[in-house]
């Protein structure tokens, strides 16, 4: 049914639909609607079916884009779903989170002129089709292997690698220093973005299939906490997957004062908030009726941005060093958020956190764009002009950086690199200690949810291919975990 292809020339690109700013600024909701059956194929049938798809190229799963699309269009919802699901663990998240104006969408051959496909709105309808219709199934193994792997960490990493890893019949124990499973695509990441019933949803399907899920479990080398040594004994190969947590620092004058918090503490908060827990310190973590001001140009800062917005904030100004053009974030994150009713100061350099003991504003230094380097990404030189940006609640969503998982677990033979990320092999998972495995953001470095679940697939090839190959053999017997 080629005939139902190549509809760019005749379909414009649409949307979901997307709730009023008004409406969505008064909870926590996701603000698109999904497409309807009807709507998904139309959009589905825009694809060109090119012969170099660079939608795949440019996807860190390989999804096979134009397949899947293609099987949308033909109404073979089934087929399309198996497909996409093939490649990536849960296409359910990625549709919702991915920056596909980055990735996938940002690539279309047809973006020029005629817009690109809506690839990540297919993708969530082919799936929540999918839940709907009761397609989705915890795959269970053809035979178990009788051997057992611990994995540290349940985000999209922990996750991606524990799903495939029972698939292939292992014996699979996660260990989540929280209360839920998730990592930060629970603590982290807005419900406006992601309700957190997908992750729930997924949690579930996992133990279905078998995987065994110890919450408020930390690893560490603390009382009452487990070592990772007890898990090298209580298991014959391990991975982990901790990700990144540690904020980093605007080392300016005015950084103690209070009302100078990180990105981090507050999602959490707001994300605990939702599931009806104490947040503690919650006055000092809720923007209502503050002047906020947000530091950072990447998607978490405009989690805290929209984040604020819904928790009825006075103010909320972005702070960026940069334009919006070289703004690391998604630009449709940038557009909401200006709907929503956020003001953006660019080319602005946080120069100090102003106040007493209490912040009541930043000073910005003026900046302006210099050459591009290598990467092309230009450089910022400072222009001696200042600014005041007042504020009462100042957020800093500058990224993350590792823990130091080498000194906190007493393990100093678990090496790191000069970034202090876990050092593995290229293209390889296993880290100085023999059976110790790791992937996602503490290899990378905080990166985006669709690499950490590529590195959780194929750390879980990596591992099943040393048990095949009687490079990594195991203990014969192993205590029982519990």
């Amino acid at each position: 049914m080629t005939e139902r292809m190549l509809q760019f020339v005749e379909l414009s690109q649409k949307l979901p639909e997307k709730r009023s700013a008004e409406e969505r600024k008064q909870d926590f909701g996701e603000i698109y609607q999904g497409f309807a059956r009807a709507r998904a194929e139309e959009q589905a049938s825009r694809c060109s079916q090119c012969g170099i798809p660079f939608c795949s190229v440019h996807c860190p799963l390989g999804n096979n884009i134009p397949d899947w699309l293609k099987l949308t269009a033909e109404n073979r919802l089934q087929d399309a779903y198996e497909m996409s699901a093939a490649t990536n663990t849960f296409p359910e998240i990625c549709g919702r989170i991915c920056p596909q104006d980055r990735l996938c969408e940002g690539n279309c051959v047809i973006n020029k002129g005629f817009e690109s496909v809506t690839i990540g709105a297919v993708e969530r309808f082919v799936t929540e089709n999918a839940f709907a219709e009761g397609w989705v199934k915890p795959v269970k193994p053809d035979h178990e292997i009788q051997r057992s792997v611990g994995i540290v960490g349940s985000g999209p990493a922990g996750l991606a690698c524990a799903e495939r890893l029972r698939r292939k019949g292992y014996e699979v124990h996660v260990y989540e220093r929280q209360d839920r499973v998730g990592g930060l695509l629970t603590y982290g990441i807005p419900s406006f973005k992601l309700e957190k019933d997908v992750v729930e949803r997924r949690w579930k399907l996992l133990e279905e299939q078998g995987v065994v899920f110890h919450l408020s479990t930390p690893i560490g080398a603390g009382t009452g906490e487990m070592s990772l040594a007890d898990l090298r004994t209580r298991h014959h190969a391990v991975f982990l997957a901790t990700g990144v947590y540690r904020s980093r620092a605007i080392n300016v004058p005015g950084s103690e004062l209070t009302g100078v918090v990180n990105a981090i503490d507050f999602l959490t908060a707001s994300n605990r908030r939702g599931y009806h827990e104490d947040p503690g310190n919650d006055v000092a973590l809720h923007a209502k009726g503050r002047r906020v001001v947000v530091i950072g140009g990447g998607d978490t800062a405009m989690d805290c941005v929209r984040t604020s917005i819904r928790q009825g904030a006075a103010e909320v100004t972005c702070v960026y060093r940069r334009d919006r053009a070289n703004m690391p974030g998604s630009r449709q994150e940038v557009y909401n958020a200006e709907e929503e009713g956020a003001r953006f100061e660019w080319l602005s350099a946080p120069d100090a956190f102003l106040g007493d003991e209490q912040v009541s504003g930043v000073r910005v230094q003026k900046m302006r764009l210099g050459t591009p380097d290598a990467t092309g990404r230009r450089s910022i030189e400072a222009t001696g002009q200042h600014a005041i940006v007042e504020g009462d609640l100042v957020i800093r969503a500058l990224g993350f950086d590792p823990e130091d998982l080498p000194g906190q677990w007493e393990e100093p033979d678990l090496a790191v690199t000069r970034w202090g990320t876990l050092k593995v092999p290229p293209r390889g998972f296993e880290t100085s200690l023999p059976g110790v495995f790791a992937g996602g953001d503490i290899v990378r470095g905080a990166s985006l949810v669709v690499w950490a679940i590529k590195d959780g697939r194929d750390a879980a090839d990596a591992i099943h291919r040393a048990f095949e190959d009687g490079s990594l053999m195991g203990q014969d017997t192993l205590e029982a975990a519990e």
